[in-house]
């Protein structure tokens, strides 16, 4: 494994965001007062699109709303997000191409802002082991407690992430011999950066922009 392939998820692997979708099937079966969740739902997707979102105040939002949840009954529901929602909306072509990292022997993960409890189920259903997410804290019961665990894995926080893990594994960044990263969004910019094959990936007009004028290579997995 001398090339590392890191993905990011939503919009990137997921022709939709997995964490605006979770809050909106929340809304759907009744588990969350509709107005308010939707409201400020949308009001935090609105942030992230236009570039201003709070990464902590918009994780410990999401993660109150799961800690509000009993686990079991939480489980419950996420399995059926899974199979309402995420399951239909995996695409061949997406797993295909982390299929072809794979298959190439690459070290691949998934990389994403969204928390670990919603994406990690995700991360299995693309075949992938290595998953660096939002970590929710728990408390000594093992509850999540609503609160965000260390630093958010957003922006340059997905390189801190990165070196961390990658450090985990005995493996730093520079020993390989070449990196890829494939995002959609402008956020991704610092990590796009730093690789030596970054992959504007069904990008955002600010990445599709920023992505020109570096001269990297853009891919539409998606028609939408």
């Amino acid at each position: 494994m001398n090339k590392l392939a890191l993905f990011d998820l939503d919009h990137t692997l997921l022709p939709i965001d997995s964490d605006y979708e979770w809050g909106q099937f929340l809304v759907r079966i009744g588990a969350v007062d509709a107005a308010a969740y939707a409201r400020r739902n949308d009001e935090f997707f609105a942030q992230y699109q236009a570039g201003v979102l709070d990464p902590v105040e918009y994780l410990e939002f999401a993660l109150g709303t799961l800690a509000g949840f009993a686990p079991d009954e939480l489980a419950a529901m996420h399995a059926r997000y899974m199979r309402e929602v995420i399951e239909p909306a995996i695409q061949p072509q997406a797993l295909a191409l982390v299929r072809r990292h794979q298959e190439a022997g690459d070290l691949v993960a998934i990389i994403t802002a969204t928390n670990h409890t919603i994406t990690a189920p995700i991360a299995k259903l693309f075949g992938v082991e290595h998953h660096i997410a939002a970590m929710p804290e728990r408390d000594a019961d093992g509850r999540l407690t609503g609160k965000l665990a260390g630093t958010p894995t957003s922006g340059p926080g997905k390189i801190t992430h990165m070196h961390a893990w990658l450090e985990r594994l005995g493996r730093p960044f520079d020993s390989f011999e070449s990196s890829h990263f494939y995002s959609d969004s402008h956020n991704d910019i610092p990590l796009l950066s730093i690789v030596s094959h970054p992959v504007a990936t069904n990008p955002s007009a600010a990445l599709a922009s920023h992505a020109h004028a570096q001269g990297w290579p853009l891919l539409h997995l998606f028609n939408d």
